[in-house]
């Protein structure tokens, strides 16, 4: 869902700057989500507090220093559309704060206390709100100042505004721009999805493989992880043959080449390279070419280490390497029960499968380019 909402502010040609504010615990994930990103717009990840107003408070504290306009959007949210960002941004800058809404279809009851009705509102007169929502950014800061300093709480940024007496205009929404709260809102979501051909065109998968072999004086590292022992395996980089077997897999699956293609071992910025950084900024690209991790299985060939005690260290090693949780990744250690140069310890071998799915949008929803604005 926040791949579909940054994908809309990326391509919309109107924004400059983005902050994700996310849970502590997804800090490393989102950082991931904005690699490679286009380097004309600034993107920070920032931790979120212990309430909504907190997490957008906080984003504002980040905003860039001259910044004009500032536009809040929540990620769940997913199907954001360019001109609804800039019809929010052109009634910000003309009154100072603006949301997107839709006006009420079903009647209204008022019932302050509890299932007894005490009248039926006019539905004429009612809107339901959404976001995102615009405004001048010295307005909204000022109204978050005002409600730390008096405690107030409200359930969106414009009502903060509205307790300052200034303007807020109202922007037609989007039907289609669903907020995800219940688990039954994906299926509508994913109906939306297929709607607007936005839903994904399927999986790939990749097939990786990786080996080298023992040598003197050099360190063993498998998945991240440091074992205790007289020989490393020898290499440009660092020699993580399960790293290198997943970083081919995944290209792979995104029709990437391979990770010689991208790190090659005649290149000396990559001698004794941490094999997990060259992941990470493999799935960077598979990440902008629109896929996502579904899960990856490794099998680790080798007579020594033993891999079970560790391998819950290295699936957390190469999961914040790829951006995903741990309970997507498996690792496996198998011998060569003493068969040819495996079984005779003189090298690892190691082979993963990756298995992608499609996050990016169709050609057909890029964004017309557009001039950028002040900020």
């Amino acid at each position: 869902m926040l791949w579909w909402g940054l994908h809309a502010l990326r391509t919309c040609g109107l924004v400059q700057e983005i902050i994700l504010i996310v849970h502590p615990e997804d800090v490393d994930r989102a950082r991931s989500l904005l690699a490679d990103g286009p380097p004309e717009i600034t993107e920070k990840v920032v931790c979120g507090g212990a309430a909504r107003q907190d997490s957008v408070r906080a984003g504002l504290e980040e905003v860039t220093a001259g910044t004009h306009l500032v536009l809040v959007h929540d990620a769940a949210r997913p199907y954001l559309r360019a001109d609804l960002i800039a019809a929010c941004l052109q009634a910000a800058r003309r009154t100072g704060a603006a949301l997107a809404a839709l006006p009420a279809t079903d009647t209204v009851k008022w019932a302050p206390q509890g299932p007894l009705v005490q009248r039926t509102l006019d539905r004429a007169q009612v809107w339901l709100a959404q976001t995102p929502q615009a405004f001048r950014f010295s307005l909204l800061y000022e109204a978050y100042q005002a409600a730390a300093r008096e405690g107030f709480v409200g359930t969106d940024d414009a009502s903060l505004v509205e307790r300052l007496a200034r303007p807020v205009e109202l922007v037609p929404g989007d039907p289609q721009n669903l907020k995800i709260t219940q688990p039954e809102d994906l299926a509508l979501a994913e109906l939306i999805a297929q709607v607007r051909g936005l839903a994904p065109p399927g999986l790939r998968s990749g097939l990786g493989y990786d080996l080298h072999p023992f040598g003197p004086g050099r360190p063993l590292i498998l998945g991240g992880v440091h074992f205790e022992a007289a020989q490393g395996l020898v290499g440009h980089s660092d020699a993580d043959v399960v790293a290198h077997a997943v970083t081919d897999a995944v290209l792979g699956a995104a029709a990437l080449g391979d990770i010689g293609r991208h790190f090659p071992d005649t290149d000396p910025a990559y001698r004794g390279a941490d094999s997990l950084q060259l992941l990470a900024q493999a799935m960077g690209k598979v990440r902008q070419g629109g896929w996502e991790v579904v899960n990856v299985d490794t099998v680790v060939i080798c007579e020594q280490p033993k891999i079970a005690p560790q391998a819950d260290r290295m699936r957390d090693n190469l999961a914040r390497a790829l951006g995903v949780g741990a309970d997507r990744i498996s690792i496996k250690g198998k011998t060569a029960e003493g068969l040819g140069f495996l079984g005779r310890g003189e090298a690892i071998a190691c082979q993963a499968v990756a298995l992608l799915h499609r996050l990016a949008p169709t050609s057909s929803e890029e964004a017309p380019h557009a001039h950028q604005p002040d900020r």
